[in-house]
């Protein structure tokens, strides 16, 4: 009974805020810059499944709380649509959903599973002045990082700005290089890593909080080759590797991310949670 009137509601929420969510799909599926969001319901089901033990010592209290949050999120999402303002205008529409699924199960289930409702942020597209913001000093530094290494290994390059110049060609570290789009994607790995593994309250936020370099990290593994291949082979050629590639460093970030829990378990620093400490517990673990 519960999961039809969840349904109902949740349907009700979705074709209320329709334009939004349609909105949200079509962004995801044709910018580049927030492919990201597709990525966002994969995190929600994951991190659902992974703690859905917990559903059988929900609690159903404080319902009334799920109506404030429709009403919180309808009026953001209207505020959004008038104002041209599109991070309210989504935020709005993932308010008015979460909402009524709160509306049938109440605030147990939003606290116990409030890392899954937190990956529904991932939804929201950054605003492109935002985006800007952090990809023009990144690409700086990820050209200089991708400079030295490539010296290091004995090749001629030369850089001005964030233009590289290998064998008489020039590749430029544009945004899809500079970190900013796998910055993203990387923080919704470490988020899924930190929230479906029994760890401590304090190793999840150095996963969360060490994604950022870790993006700059890989982007750099992936650029160095990549700079090689531009200069050696054809772009066509050094094009597909570069696309390939940025799949194969999300293996590698969550390679080095299994590597740092290791790392600070073989320190002796207290990593796991203890047995009695169950997994399903919200975003705070006890330290």
């Amino acid at each position: 009974m519960k999961c039809c009137g969840v349904a109902v509601l949740s349907v009700a929420g979705f074709s209320a805020t329709y334009d939004a969510w349609y909105d949200l799909a079509y962004t995801g599926l044709h910018d580049e810059e927030s492919s990201h969001v597709l990525l966002a319901p994969i995190a929600f089901i994951w991190i659902f499944l992974a703690r859905r033990a917990a559903l059988q010592t929900v609690v159903v209290r404080h319902q009334w709380v799920g109506p404030l949050i429709v009403v919180a999120g309808w009026a953001l999402w209207s505020m959004g649509y008038r104002h041209q303002l599109h991070t309210l205008w989504h935020l709005g529409a993932i308010g008015v959903l979460v909402g009524g699924i709160v509306s049938v199960y109440g605030t147990d289930l939003l606290i116990r599973f409030l890392p899954a409702f937190g990956a529904l942020l991932f939804l929201i597209p950054m605003a492109g002045e935002r985006r800007q913001q952090f990809s023009a000093p990144m690409q700086l530094v990820t050209a200089r990082i991708t400079q030295a290494i490539c010296e290091t290994f004995g090749m001629v390059v030369e850089r001005q700005g964030s233009l590289i110049t290998a064998n008489g060609v020039a590749v430029a570290i544009a945004e899809a290089c500079n970190g900013m789009r796998m910055v993203i994607t990387l923080v919704i790995v470490s988020y899924l890593y930190a929230f479906t593994t029994p760890l401590r309250a304090y190793v999840r936020w150095l996963l969360l909080l060490a994604s950022p370099v870790l993006a700059v990290v890989c982007n750099v593994i992936r650029l160095v080759p990549t700079v090689w291949m531009f200069a050696h082979t054809s772009t066509r050629t050094a094009e597909r590797f570069h696309d390939i590639s940025g799949w194969v460093m999300l293996l590698v970030a969550f390679g080095l991310l299994m590597l740092g829990v290791h790392l600070l378990r073989w320190l002796m620093l207290p990593v796991d949670l203890p047995p009695s400490a169950p997994l399903v517990e919200g975003l705070v673990q006890p330290c």
